[in-house]
């Protein structure tokens, strides 16, 4: 019915709508008023080409000229168009096309952190209100934020897939800096953005400062005792966003982080820590 009536080209009557798609004119009335609702189409009365003895004028329906998209889950390939093209309009001497892109998703970001923060005036965060802030923001956007705990924030939905599969290091690199540009606007230096990679979610996790850094220590404390590792070694195995996350998620192999992520449960292709209260904890080194 919409089509038909984008094809028309004119105002349409319930009546031809009921006659294009073969249905009565009350449930096309039904369904037209539903659309007006929708914002997709607009309606007005307006005088038939034909003299009317008796009656009203009939209602017409013609389309409203707005943008309608569903997609479940939410994509939201218009906000990556829109960076990379002003990326290139605003590319300065000394940067690469890749710097100038993360540099533009960073500004878009902070724009809407710094917007959110003057209609809120938060005062000062700390983590849990700066998580709660951002969770609203990034949820409108279709990243579906999900608090699994006090101070961390998963996001399960990633608005810019399935490009992320084509160009994992630059896709997952533009949304790190725009939900890290998302934290600076709203001036919540007790969260961080990380990258930590999993199936079907986005590439990106918000975590609260001391979190990360407690978990940081303990993985590579972890590392140099069971493995043996250098303390740079340890830390560039695990450390958080670093490039061997991004390989794991293109599917490329890191064997020194798989090797790591083997003995206790962080990045790679290994088994993930149980962080929740009574979970057993993985073992380390050989039993």
């Amino acid at each position: 019915m919409y089509e038909y009536i984008r094809a028309a080209r004119r105002p349409v009557t319930r009546d031809e709508a009921a006659a294009a798609v073969g249905i009565s004119r009350k449930l096309a009335a039904f369904h037209l008023d539903k659309m007006v609702d929708a914002g997709a189409l607009r309606a007005h009365y307006r005088p038939a080409e034909t003299v009317r003895r008796v009656g009203r004028s009939p209602k017409v329906y013609e389309p409203s000229g707005a943008d309608i998209r569903v997609s479940i889950p939410q994509r939201s390939h218009d906000m990556l168009a829109g960076i990379l093209l002003d990326a290139v309009v605003s590319e300065d001497r000394g940067e690469n096309a890749r710097e100038a892109a993360q540099r533009v998703a960073r500004e878009h970001g902070e724009q809407i952190g710094v917007a959110e923060r003057d209609r809120a005036k938060p005062g000062r965060l700390g983590a849990e209100r700066a998580l709660t802030l951002a969770g609203k923001l990034l949820s409108e956007r279709g990243f579906e934020p999900d608090r699994e705990s006090a101070t961390c924030l998963r996001l399960r939905n990633c608005p810019f897939h399935p490009l992320t599969a084509s160009a994992p290091e630059l896709v997952c690199g533009l949304n790190h800096a725009f939900i890290s540009g998302i934290v600076d606007g709203l001036q919540a230096s007790a969260v961080t953005a990380v990258l930590d990679p999993r199936a079907g979610e986005c590439c990106v996790e918000l975590r609260g400062v001391l979190r990360c850094m407690i978990c940081r220590e303990a993985d590579r404390a972890r590392a140099e005792q069971s493995l043996g590792l250098t303390d740079a070694a340890a830390q560039r195995a695990v450390g958080v966003g670093e490039p061997s996350a991004l390989r794991m998620l293109a599917g490329e192999q890191d064997p020194s982080a798989d090797r790591v992520a083997e003995q206790v449960g962080v990045g790679g292709a290994g088994p993930r820590r149980d962080m929740r209260v009574g979970a057993s904890r993985p073992r380390i080194g050989r039993p």
